[in-house]
């Protein structure tokens, strides 16, 4: 599969979606090349990660950035809502914060004798979650419904949430200390969960020369506006997904829940979000339909934190599931049949 294009992107590549006209899959292509360029000139050689990054924005859907401390996690975030034109709240995740200054609370107004909903940062396009296991499983349970339901409901009153809405979460690993590990219903409705990893020399040696006297962040801007990319996600909802490539998917998804490794497998919401990716990564890629390829290279970070390991598996890995999640994903997508030929095209 072709991978985007890396860099600052020409001229050529980045016209900008006109308003109110019709938005080509070339023009999702295009714009996503832009965004791409856009952060990279934040973040330094993690490609797959941005670029997983923006195909679950614009699948509408929420990520979760995992590793350890100082390796850019909250930079990709923050650099990835610059580059959209869209309003952006930043929650910091600590021990003491309450579900109300996440959702919000309703206040008494003495003078006009009534309660008065006060909005909480959730009320934005972008969401960013800084840390958020350090919070208490009470506060982290205040997303639940803004995340699956995209509304807000205090007091019996319901409040709809911003379009588009996504929550761009980051953590640490459970083993850091002072964290509170998220539940499997809060990690099920993260679309995909990504690592960053730590950078190759040259690119932490650039980073040494870019960020010697001011932060990159304040040199990008937005490069598609909010109306360009509520359009560019109608165009993604449009891409062709055949019978035969959902089937492919649906049989990956099975095949999580029977595996000897696994004592909890993918559930359908992960089916779902799986087929989303792989149209939001098809059009970013200009194409009309969705490729076996798609969900090949998604599988591991759609399904990857919705699995849990059982007990033995873990033993004989010494207790570290990542590698191991990641080795079930990879045997389980080689060993299941691909749809080839006009059985995954239109």
């Amino acid at each position: 599969m072709n991978a985007f294009p890396t860099g600052v992107p020409t001229d050529s590549a980045v016209a900008p979606v006109a308003r109110g006209a019709t938005v080509t899959f070339a023009d999702v292509a295009n714009a996503g090349r832009a965004i791409i360029g856009n952060v990279e000139m934040v973040i330094d050689g993690k490609h797959s990660a941005v670029q997983t990054a923006l195909t679950v924005l614009l699948a509408e859907g929420h990520l979760l950035i995992e590793d350890v401390p100082g390796v850019g996690k909250t930079m990709l975030a923050k650099a990835l809502a610059r580059s959209v034109d869209c309003t952006v709240s930043r929650i910091q995740f600590t021990p003491d914060l309450l579900p109300s200054d996440v959702t919000g609370v309703s206040v008494f107004n003495q003078a006009e004798r009534r309660f008065e909903f006060k909005r909480g940062a959730v009320f934005a396009n972008i969401v960013i979650g800084d840390e958020i296991n350090r919070a208490s499983p009470k506060t982290q349970s205040a997303l639940l419904e803004c995340m699956e339901e995209r509304q807000v409901t205090v007091d019996g009153t319901t409040y709809p949430l911003a379009s588009p809405f996504t929550v761009v979460a980051t953590q640490n690993p459970i083993e850091m200390e002072g964290t509170y590990a998220l539940p499997e219903a809060q990690r099920d409705r993260f679309m995909a969960r990504i690592s960053m990893g730590y950078p190759d020399t040259d690119s932490e040696l650039a980073m040494l020369d870019s960020r010697d006297t001011t932060s990159p962040l304040a040199l990008i801007g937005a490069v598609v506006s909010g109306a360009e990319l509520r359009a560019m996600m109608t165009t993604a909802r449009s891409v062709f997904a055949s019978g035969a490539v959902k089937e492919y998917a649906v049989n990956l998804v099975r095949a999580t829940r029977e595996d000897r490794d696994l004592r909890l497998g993918g559930s359908p919401r992960a089916t779902l979000q799986l087929i989303r990716a792989a149209k939001a990564q098809a059009a970013l890629h200009g194409r009309e339909y969705v490729l076996p390829d798609d969900i090949d290279s998604l599988a591991v970070a759609v399904l990857g934190h919705r699995l849990v390991p059982t007990s033995r598996a873990l033993g004989h890995h010494h207790q570290d599931s990542g590698p191991l999640i990641e080795e079930v994903v990879a045997r389980i997508v080689a060993a299941t049949p691909v749809p080839v030929g006009s059985q995954a095209r239109p």
